[in-house]
């Protein structure tokens, strides 16, 4: 049991994702939470204003959780072809986890996520950032040919966005799945390298 004083964000955030889970956003209330946490609703109110501000937290947290191990790949040293490689394998492997590991908590975010949208944007503006880096990189060490690195990041994170975009979820599991994403990889990688 929390007390009130002792009371975190972040064990509001993890009840929340309980209570999403459990009751699915339709139902899910910030009374919920509360009880979870054996505080009062005016607690989890004091650290977020409203239903909809703890909502788009969650969201938030949800999409955040990507940055830090993309972001890790992205500073390594190394050649840019294969950080890019590696980084997008990471993002696939996370969203497929999350997708296939929890299916109704992955649903629920969905709905979360088209109530965020704003959100959304601003995760995938800091992914395809990640992107223009390595990008900028094999074009500086003369790997990759040179080009106007933005839109050459956004191209790579659209020409693989069956691999990472919620919406090809259900193919995911499919047993060609992982030969699919090399052989996309083979062609994104053949656009970007130098001759």
């Amino acid at each position: 049991m929390t007390t009130d004083t002792t009371l975190t964000a972040e064990q509001i955030l993890s009840a929340a994702e309980d209570v999403l889970r459990r009751f699915g956003p339709a139902k899910a209330t910030v009374v919920d939470v509360a009880r979870i946490l054996g505080v009062s609703h005016s607690s989890v109110y004091r650290h977020f204003p409203s239903k909809a501000a703890l909502r788009e937290a969650v969201t938030q947290r949800w999409l955040d959780q990507a940055h830090h191990e993309l972001s890790t790949v992205t500073n390594e040293g190394g050649p840019a072809s294969e950080r890019l490689q590696r980084w997008l394998t990471a993002l696939f492997t996370a969203k497929r986890k999350k997708a296939l590991d929890d299916p109704e908590l992955f649903a629920t975010y969905m709905v979360l996520v088209e109530e965020n949208s704003g959100l959304v944007d601003s995760h995938i503006d800091t992914l395809v950032d990640q992107i223009a880096r390595m990008v900028a990189e094999g074009i500086e060490t003369k790997e990759f040919k040179l080009a106007h690195i933005r839109n050459t990041a956004r191209a790579v994170f659209d020409a693989t966005g069956p691999f990472h975009d919620p919406a090809y979820a259900s193919t995911w599991s499919t047993p060609d799945v992982d030969d699919r994403f090399d052989a996309v990889w083979k062609i994104v990688l053949g656009g970007l390298k130098a001759k």
